[in-house]
């Protein structure tokens, strides 16, 4: 065999194969991101319950919703009851603004978008009452549901097109480069 045939049909499949490998990355991407989101339902509900029927101050409610959850969610919540703990005359909504921007490099798969609405919660945590923190939850609650259900409804779709995309885009640059 020649070698450059040989070069050209290596090169060629490792085009094929890098393209493919990105594409599936973004599908699971994907579905990490609906996970977590589905875990921050989760989270904040056992958030409402400390606050709402425990009665607990904010620094105790992260730390028990950090400590029965895993992942980088509970990495987050953890964080915050200890900046809460440590506090030196910060508002809480400052420390929750931090650390869900800095939560990028705990790699999580949420967008920015989620991340925006996600530090927008903590806006009116900690200085109102029970009952308008609940509510306060409950909306971000129902936004949540309604970016979860939508993710849902387009997942199968959406993962099929970014494989898809990534083999077709492999092989189109192969047969440009070839």
């Amino acid at each position: 065999m020649n070698l450059q045939f040989v070069l050209k049909f290596t090169g060629a499949i490792l085009i094929i194969a890098g393209s493919a490998g990105y594409g599936y990355s973004l599908a699971a991407r994907y579905g990490q991101r609906l996970r977590e989101l589905e875990q921050l339902r989760q989270m904040i509900f056992l958030l409402k319950g400390q606050i709402t029927y425990a009665s607990a101050p904010l620094q105790e409610a992260f730390e028990v919703v950090g400590d029965r959850t895993e992942g980088a969610l509970s990495r987050l919540f953890g964080r915050v009851a200890g900046r809460i703990e440590a506090q030196q005359g910060e508002a809480f909504y400052r420390i929750w603004q931090e650390e869900v921007a800095g939560s990028e490099q705990d790699g999580l798969a949420m967008e920015q978008s989620d991340r925006q609405v996600l530090g927008e919660l903590g806006e009116h945590l900690g200085f109102l009452d029970k009952e308008m923190q609940e509510r306060n939850l409950l909306l971000y609650l129902e936004q949540l549901d309604l970016r979860i259900g939508d993710l849902r409804a387009h997942k199968t779709e959406r993962c099929r097109i970014y494989s898809s995309l990534g083999i077709m885009g492999g092989l189109f640059l192969t047969i440009l480069l070839v």
